[in-house]
């Protein structure tokens, strides 16, 4: 089943700048070998993901805000990972496979439920970009949410001089 789309919505920022960016950032491979051997194809070099903090380490005090946030909009099983990329960082078009979040929820054959959304922590630096659905997002605002279902198609990048901060959500309906 294809659900494809997106939608921008904007909440109010009540987040403090210094907490997020003090995090205990990791990085992490990107997920789907097949397709980064793809990009390497392409001519892609290989700095596909930026510094991830999720669960499994500290987040800020107010995080839980962003969870009950979505629960009112009927999320379940909420996940918060706040990402740092890095200038020359560049994600390339994919869509998401969920496979740890399908696993730990069991919703195999359910993976059309999930939701991501992505938060847009600061305003928009020169060279930050987010791209969904082939449509370019640039010159946003702090509280700015790119929301999407599971499959759908999007990108990343930053080539700018300043580090790019947003959270990530992922929830089911």
């Amino acid at each position: 089943m294809v659900t494809q789309g997106y939608s921008k919505y904007q909440i109010t920022p009540f987040w403090s700048n210094g907490a997020y960016r003090t995090l205990d950032y990791i990085r992490e491979d990107f997920n789907d070998p097949e397709q980064v051997e793809q990009w390497l194809a392409q001519g892609y070099e290989n700095n596909f993901t930026g510094d991830m903090c999720d669960m499994r380490s500290t987040q800020p005090g107010w995080n839980h805000r962003f969870i009950q946030q979505f629960e009112r909009f009927g999320w379940k099983d909420i996940g918060t990972s706040y990402y740092r990329m890095m200038p020359g960082t560049m994600l390339p078009t994919h869509s998401d496979l969920y496979k740890k979040y399908v696993e730990l929820f069991n919703l195999q054959g359910q993976e059309h439920t999930i939701r991501r959304a992505i938060v847009l922590l600061e305003n928009w630096q020169p060279g930050h970009l987010l791209e969904c659905c082939g449509d370019v997002i640039t010159d946003w605002t702090a509280g700015t949410v790119i929301e999407w279902a599971y499959d759908t198609p999007h990108m990343a990048g930053n080539s700018g001089t300043t580090p790019r901060y947003t959270l990530q959500i992922t929830g089911h309906q």
